[in-house]
């Protein structure tokens, strides 16, 4: 087992193997927020597709891990920002395993600036992969999770979604977005389903909704330099940054059969930071 596992995550490989048979697709998912939904999907029997952008020896690593506990998984290059590679990783996805019963959108970027700084790249780059991404994998996955009647979609939003921050507006755009994106995608595949006869009341339903993380221990967040982080920990009621799996147990839940009767919905994940 890793070492860099977090003491609390070691519990989600002896899981209920609730997932067993389903597949779920983590873009961004071999580092960070992404890497612990995708241990906790397999330590519950999912079979983990990790979608990333360039370091393939890290992916690697982090396959190896998922392979070392026995979980099943395949590892998708591509740029999120960029529409054809969402398809294509969606359609590898299915090639290689038949189904896919999860999407998590979680790959994102930022490039921080002020407004009176930031270029024209710097806002549609960050647009393009933590917005754009999000709407062109969903819209990729569809048909199948329609035809199928039933699916997860859940995107990774963020506290800066919901409060703004100073050099961060592209960022604080793209993961705001995600909450309309949510809502409306969550009415068409209930209303498409409906048309369809799909919408059975006593299935698991095809639901899409949205995660929104405080500030996580992360490794972005842990560069931050130590006066900063006190001071955000100041500002936390919990007064304590979060943890990857703690982000990663909502997923699970939303991902799960449980939530059928959820959908449309944003979860705050924040240690009461925005109430």
């Amino acid at each position: 087992m890793s070492t860099t596992i977090d003491p609390q995550a070691r519990a989600d490989w002896a899981g209920t193997g609730e997932l067993g048979g389903k597949v779920a697709f983590v873009t961004g998912g071999t580092r960070g927020i992404g890497a612990a939904i995708g241990r906790r999907m397999a330590g519950h029997g999912a079979t983990v597709a990790a979608g990333y952008s360039r370091n393939r020896d890290a992916a690697e690593a982090y396959c190896d891990e998922l392979r070392a506990h026995g979980a099943t998984t395949s590892l998708h290059q591509g740029n999120v920002g960029s529409a054809d590679d969402c398809r294509r990783t969606i359609k590898e996805v299915l090639d290689q395993h038949g189904r896919l019963d999860i999407l998590v959108n979680n790959a994102g970027i930022t490039i921080d600036r002020t407004v009176l700084k930031m270029s024209d790249e710097d806002w549609y780059r960050v647009l393009s992969v933590n917005l754009s991404g999000a709407f062109f994998m969903s819209q990729a996955i569809l048909p199948h999770m329609l035809e199928r009647g039933s699916g997860r979609i859940i995107n990774i939003s963020s506290i800066i979604g919901e409060r703004g921050n100073i050099g961060q507006a592209n960022y604080s755009a793209s993961k705001s977005g995600l909450f309309g994106l949510t809502k409306s995608l969550a009415r068409e595949a209930a209303f498409h389903l409906s048309r369809a006869g799909k919408l059975d009341p006593e299935g698991i339903g095809l639901t899409v909704n949205t995660v929104a993380p405080g500030y996580i221990a992360t490794e972005m967040v842990e560069a931050v330099p130590e006066k900063v982080l006190d001071k955000l920990k100041a500002e936390i009621p919990l007064g304590r940054l979060g943890k990857a799996e703690e982000v990663a147990r909502v997923v699970h839940f939303l991902a799960s059969d449980a939530s059928s009767y959820i959908t449309g919905q944003v979860w705050d994940v924040n240690g009461g930071m925005d109430m």
